[in-house]
Order: C-alpha cells, then structure tokens, then sequence
C-alpha cells in the first residue's frame, strides 16, 4: 500500500467530508486534499450561508455585536470584534477576497482601530493585545491585504513587542496587572519584555505569521514557532486559560490556541511533523479519529453550524497532509 498522509490515520477521513453536504467544505476537500481542480472559490460567495451573514452588515462596514456591557467596552470596539469574527468566516469558509464589497467594507472598518504604532486597540479596552492583533491580521491577510502597508506595520509593531525576543503575551499580565474593567480604561501598560511569552498569546500572533508568504519565512516566525511547539498540551504561563484542558477545546474559524490551531501553523510555517512534540499532537489526534472517518472533539464557538465538526475534520486533514508532504 503506497505511503500517503491518510496512512498515518486509523480511517479514510475523505469520503465523509466529500459526502457531508456542504458545497464550500467539498470545494475544499477536493482542491487542498485531493488536488483537484475544482474551480474559483468565488461560486462559493454567492451561497445563501454567506448572503445570510451579509444582509446583517451594517452601512459602516461592521457586524452589530449582540448584547454586551458597556463598562467593559463601548459599542464600536464590541462592534470590532464582532466584524473580526463574522470576516474570519467569510474568509475561511467560504475564500472571500477584498474584491468583494462587503469583504472591503469590512477591512476598512477593521483598519480603523489600527493605531499610528501598528496594532489593533479597542477589544481590550485601551490595553495593547497582540492576540487580536495578530488574529486580526492573519484574517486581512488571507483576504488580500498582503501587500497592504498597513499589514506591514501591524507586523513590525508585533515584532518589536516580543518576550524574550521569542513569543508573546499581554502586556499588563507581564508587570502582574488584571484585565479587569478599571485597567481596560486605563493608558496603555507597556510589557515588561523580559517576562516569558505565553503560549496562548504566541499561537494567536503565528497564525499572521504563517499566512503571510513573507513574514512565516523570518526568524522571528521560526523562533515563536519552536517555542510553541515546545509548549504543546502543556499548562499556561499567564492566569487565565491556564489549564491543559484548553488544548483540546476548539474552534474554527481558529480563535484562541488550540492544538489543532497550533499545529495548522507550525505545518504551515514548514515545521516537519518528526519534530518530537509536534508528533505527539498528531498522535492524539490520531487516537480521536472514530470509525466514521471523522473527529469528535469539545467545540467552543458557532455551535450553531451544524457543520462545525466537518470543518475542523478538514482542518485536521490539512494538517496532517501538510506535514506528511514536508518530511
């Protein structure tokens, strides 16, 4: 039997993703899987998924955030990190590109809270918060934004905020500081560079860094990466999200740093899949695989697509491909 990703996996994760029903997860599964060809992703902007979620944009470009307590964060910076979200959906489900209206829209409403120094401000207040950041950036990246020089200041402001010249973290958890309500009104914390990064801040900032065909290629890019690799299904270094457990919680569209989040940069970075911790992440993986082909894993966010579990299937599949194809 020839020697492909697929034999590193108890069961044939393909057929069941090629069966589900969902026209963007099989446009998918067929080009980054199969290699086909199956044609422009644009066919999938016209699905009625995406007209339901952008008949809900607003003239200025963002998604209403529902709900929300106004000592925390004012209406606009709700209203950020719910266009984050429903543009990382766009884009990761269905290949949107700024050549899209709404996908424009989006952007430069994103860009607005995108401060003279690089980063994005609002979701923690007046607080720095390289995660969101890098999130951020890794969305407008993917929608055509690379070249974009307000893509590359976000990515030089990361580069000069790292711990340790290695990873990152949240500035006010480095000098001991709370991310309560009192601090997210306050002037912004400045980090204290020589406390450790946090894996959970780091895993955020790579995912820019593996999209961009530039920056995934620096030092930079290969040093955070190690450190994360190092630190897969391992606690946290800062409080919050501290447990092991929280590894394997996930989400797609990515959110926080899960391991399968984790893993689809380091593949993405060029790491190969022999390194000893990275082999160890696919090897948990591979014991969650069940006999219908698929992976039934704790869900955090959009519970409500009910083909959550065949995108984060997908999600697997491409990791393991990948690392398979580097050696």
């Amino acid at each position: 039997m020839k020697h492909t990703w697929k034999t590193l996996l108890p069961f044939d994760p393909v057929p069941p993703l090629l069966a589900c029903g969902n026209e963007a997860i099989v446009h998918f599964a067929r080009r980054d899987l199969q290699g086909e060809t199956p044609g422009s992703a644009r066919r999938l902007w016209a699905l009625p998924a995406v007209d339901s979620i952008l008949r809900k944009q607003q003239r200025s470009g963002a998604w209403k955030y529902r709900g929300g307590r106004k000592a925390v964060r004012s209406e606009a910076e709700y209203d950020q990190l719910e266009t984050y979200r429903q543009l990382g959906c766009l884009v990761e489900k269905y290949g949107m590109q700024k050549k899209h209206p709404g996908v424009e829209k989006a952007a430069d409403f994103l860009f607005r809270f995108q401060t003279e120094a690089g980063d994005f401000r609002g979701i923690y207040g007046r607080q720095y918060t390289p995660n969101y950041t890098g999130g951020i950036l890794e969305i407008l990246v993917k929608a055509g934004y690379r070249s974009d020089p307000r893509i590359t200041r976000g990515f030089q402001w990361l580069l000069s905020t790292r711990q340790q010249k290695t990873g990152w973290a949240i500035p006010v958890l480095t000098v001991g500081g709370k991310l309560d309500i009192p601090t997210l009104h306050t002037e912004a914390v400045a980090p204290s560079l020589s406390r450790p990064p946090s894996h959970l801040v780091t895993g955020c900032v790579l995912r820019a860094f593996a999209a961009h065909s530039r920056y995934r290629r620096t030092r930079a890019a290969r040093t955070a990466g190690e450190y994360l690799a190092s630190k897969l299904m391992k606690r946290g270094e800062y409080p919050g999200r501290q447990s092991v457990d929280f590894w394997t919680r996930f989400t797609f569209p990515f959110w926080f740093t899960d391991l399968l989040s984790a893993l689809d940069s380091l593949s993405n970075l060029g790491f190969p899949g022999d390194h000893p911790r990275i082999r160890e992440g696919l090897a948990w993986l591979a014991r969650h695989q069940d006999d219908t082909g698929g992976w039934s894993l704790r869900m955090l966010k959009d519970k409500s697509d009910p083909h959550l579990n065949h995108w984060l299937d997908l999600s697997v599949c491409r990791v393991f491909k990948r690392f398979h194809s580097a050696g």
